[in-house]
Order: C-alpha cells, then sequence, then structure tokens
C-alpha cells in the first residue's frame, strides 16, 4: 500500500477513533495524544492493520489498552510522590499545632480578600481543573482565566510573603 493510500486510511478512520477517544476522557489534548497512541501502535503491525477484518474493533482494543496503561502509570507516579511526601513529613521535627492554625487562618484570609469570581476562579484552579474548563464555566476567555490566576497567586504570594520558604 502507498504512503497515500495509508493517509487516505488514517484520515477515514481519524474520526471514528475520535469518538472512541471521547468514552475515556474529556480533555481534548488527551483525546489527541490517545489517538495518535494508537495509530502509532496499529502502525507497526502495518500488515494486520491494511487486512484486518474488524478494524475498528482492532483499533478500540488498542486504545483501551493504551488508555490503561496510560491510567496505571498516572496512579503509580502519584502513589510515589504521595509516598515520598509522607516520608518527608515524617522526618521533620514535629510542628507546633498552633502555628499550623494561625497559618492556616492567614491563609483563609488571604483567600477572603479576592473579589468573588477570582476567588471562584482560583478555587478551581487550586482544585485541579484545567484553563479551558474554567474558562467555559466562566464564559470567558482562556487567556482572561490565565491572567486572573497569575495576579491572584501574585497577589496571595504578597500577602504571605512572611512564610515564603528561603
Amino acid at each position: 500500500m502507498s504512503n497515500s493510500n495509508l493517509n487516505i486510511l488514517v484520515e477515514e478512520k481519524r474520526s471514528l477513533l475520535k469518538h472512541f477517544a471521547g468514552k475515556f476522557t474529556n480533555d481534548p489534548d488527551e483525546k489527541e495524544d490517545l489517538i495518535q497512541e494508537t495509530l502509532i501502535r496499529a502502525l507497526k503491525s502495518i500488515d494486520d492493520f491494511i487486512r484486518h477484518p474488524k478494524l475498528m474493533s482492532w483499533l478500540y482494543v488498542i486504545m483501551k489498552n493504551v488508555y490503561i496503561n496510560q491510567y496505571r502509570k498516572a496512579k503509580r507516579t502519584n502513589d510515589i510522590h504521595e509516598t515520598y511526601i509522607g516520608l518527608e513529613s515524617t522526618n521533620t521535627v514535629e510542628s507546633n499545632k498552633s502555628d499550623n492554625k494561625f497559618i492556616a487562618d492567614d491563609i483563609q484570609k488571604a483567600m477572603c480578600s479576592l473579589s468573588e469570581e477570582n476567588y471562584q476562579v482560583f478555587q478551581l484552579f487550586l482544585e485541579g481543573y484545567k484553563y479551558h474548563e474554567i474558562a467555559t464555566y466562566f464564559g470567558m476567555p482562556e487567556g482572561t482565566i490565565k491572567t486572573r490566576i497569575h495576579m491572584t497567586r501574585k497577589k496571595l504570594q504578597k500577602q504571605l510573603k512572611i512564610y515564603r520558604l528561603k
């Protein structure tokens, strides 16, 4: 099969793969990565790819396995990260609980000093939402959301500079 015929075949199947990827994730970037990784793995077996009787079923299984492997890898990374954070906290000198209460109170006061809209935007950012998701929720351009988060971080850093690690 020539490169142009293969290119046409890949482009024909791309929309269906996008639909399949939507079953695993809603993030457009993750969908695109999933599609690319699926095609790379399928193209490694180019002869099977062309002559496979149930091509889309085969591609779906490949995509599902790619997604599961990525999920497991992310989980392992998070588990390792949490383990090391746990080790760091056990190795430190026991902190004064009243100090932690004062710090938490100061952080809360600083957060309350934000405008209601900036507070909500920043809270969603802290909860792990992506810029484009926050922008869609508030009906604003993504650049505006990035600017607001940046300005809010700078304001909070200024208000909480006493706690900055040296």
